[in-house]
């Protein structure tokens, strides 16, 4: 049976081809779509057989991409083999489009996540052509229900001149009800406070809306969202986790943070999901979550009870995590929302909730600056996300890697990163397996000591706190934070096993 039970927008049925079709060259294009989640699913491969058609002519074809975040290989993988995209935001993940980023081929604008929507209402990022967005179906008012994401569907069905709607029957029918869509948004100087004050507060309507005289095109589709698998937590992790937790505890003993915690954040990945594992059988139960992304995890600590309720703008789960939400939905429906990203992300939320924040990152330098997205200081791995939404603005956060990368070869504890995500202003702790560095009230020469000692892999302690020796030496008048330049900078391009550091 069709899902799409309203008469007009039943009339605008047609195929992805047909579909595809009322995309344009040089158009700004809205997906849906947030981890892999909730993102169309048919219109991507018909619109990147018609850019390859045109390139076999010798025509340009390609198109301006707005997400919510990261998509899937059939979606931003499968433009990017077509050489389609121009320009890309917010965050992107997927590899053939990394390469053209880094190459140069795609512009990128690497935007913090409550901005994108709010950047799209200000007007700088030029008028939004056309959307296409997922839902789990259109109700007989025109009412869409949402699927396993939100991220920037409301403000692309409402911005967008031409909307293309994927109604997806994988998506199961029993998510109606699972989201909050906030339509209080206006533009300066007319905005007001957003009246959330608990993490799983209703302040919006479980449906999108969209004027039905903008749908220009209809597809059914019935396609599984990208669910990325998750490792096994390994020792590296698990220490993490339990450096994290023993911290937490420390907070709670000094009366901190109350006995029931705040509500958490967590990041996407490896590291992160066995963070969140190690607090299942802890003393904590009955948490909560005001976070961006639901990953395994977070299904597990709700089943067990150490979560009651999450709030976050999507899923991100493995094929397991999928089918388990699947077969025990209706046992989720109340202690799960799903709202879009420019309130998942809000400052004023995550600051008046008192989020505690966890995220990963690719390196830290002494002084407690994070990289979390370029490698070498040019080439960008998947971008900023949400991090710094939470990080900034977070009652406690929380930067978690393992010490080394390449087999050991590699410090992610340096003397200065070699790009900065975010500043020594922002950050308060910094953990990886050998420990946890708490640089709250800590001046920048003190935080060096604490990092290196708490943090840096063994094998590289002696060589960073000489240097931060030979930096306070050199600097007689500059101690505030020392730098030797020329090799802090090198020392991005040293190999433990080269005997060069």
């Amino acid at each position: 049976m069709s899902r799409v039970s309203c008469p007009l927008l039943s009339s605008r049925i047609t195929t992805a081809d047909s579909a595809s079709a009322l995309i344009r060259p040089g158009d700004n294009v809205g997906f849906s779509g947030f981890t892999g989640a909730g993102y169309p699913k048919a219109v991507p491969e018909a619109l990147a057989l018609r850019m390859e058609a045109a390139h076999e002519r010798g025509d340009d074809f390609a198109i301006n991409l707005w997400t919510g975040a990261s998509t899937a290989p059939d979606a931003d993988g499968r433009l990017a083999r077509a050489h389609g995209i121009s320009s890309r935001l917010p965050y992107n993940s997927d590899p053939t489009l990394r390469r053209l980023i880094n190459a140069g081929e795609v512009a990128y604008l690497d935007e913090h996540l409550s901005h994108s929507a709010q950047r799209m209402w200000f007007g700088f990022y030029g008028q939004l052509d056309v959307a296409v967005v997922e839902v789990t179906a259109a109700l007989p008012d025109g009412l869409l229900i949402p699927s396993t994401s939100v991220g920037n569907n409301k403000t692309w069905l409402d911005q967008a001149d031409r909307v293309i709607l994927e109604v997806n029957s994988w998506q199961p029918r029993e998510l109606e009800g699972f989201h909050d869509i906030y339509y209080g948004t206006a533009l300066p100087p007319h905005r007001r406070p957003i009246q959330l004050t608990e993490p799983m507060e209703r302040i919006g309507e479980p449906y999108l809306r969209v004027d039905p005289a903008k749908v220009v095109a209809v597809v059914e589709t019935h396609h599984p969202d990208r669910n990325s698998a998750f490792s096994a937590p390994d020792t590296t992790s698990e220490a993490i986790a339990d450096h994290v937790l023993d911290f937490v505890r420390h907070e709670v003993a000094a009366g901190r943070m109350p006995p029931g915690l705040l509500p958490l954040q967590s990041g996407v990945g490896n590291v992160a999901n066995a963070v969140l594992a190690g607090l299942d059988g802890s003393e904590f139960t009955g948490l909560t979550a005001f976070t961006e992304v639901i990953q395994d995890a977070m299904l597990d600590l709700l089943d067990s009870g150490t979560l009651a309720a999450a709030s976050a703008t999507s899923f991100g789960l493995s094929d397991r995590g999928a089918r388990h939400f699947m077969d025990n939905i209706d046992a989720y429906k109340g202690k799960i929302v799903l709202r879009s990203e420019e309130i998942s992300n809000h400052p004023e939320l995550v600051r008046r909730l008192g989020v505690i924040a966890m995220n990963g990152m690719i390196e830290a330098d002494v002084y407690g600056n994070v990289n979390s997205t370029h490698v070498m200081g040019s080439a960008v791995m998947n971008g900023i996300g949400g991090s710094g939404d939470f990080t900034r603005n977070s009652f406690l956060n929380f930067f978690l890697s393992p010490s080394t990368a390449k087999n050991g070869t590699i410090s992610t504890i340096v003397p200065m990163v070699s790009h900065v995500d975010h500043t020594e202003h922002d950050v308060q702790v910094i953990v990886t397996e050998h420990g946890l560095a708490d640089l709250r009230g800590l001046s920048p020469t003190a935080r060096s000591a604490v990092v290196i000692d708490r943090c840096a892999d063994p094998r590289f302690r002696d060589r960073l706190h000489d240097y931060c020796a030979r930096a306070w030496s050199a600097r007689p008048d500059q101690r505030h934070t020392p730098h030797l330049l020329g090799e802090a900078l090198s020392w991005h391009q040293r190999y433990l096993d080269t005997g060069s550091m």
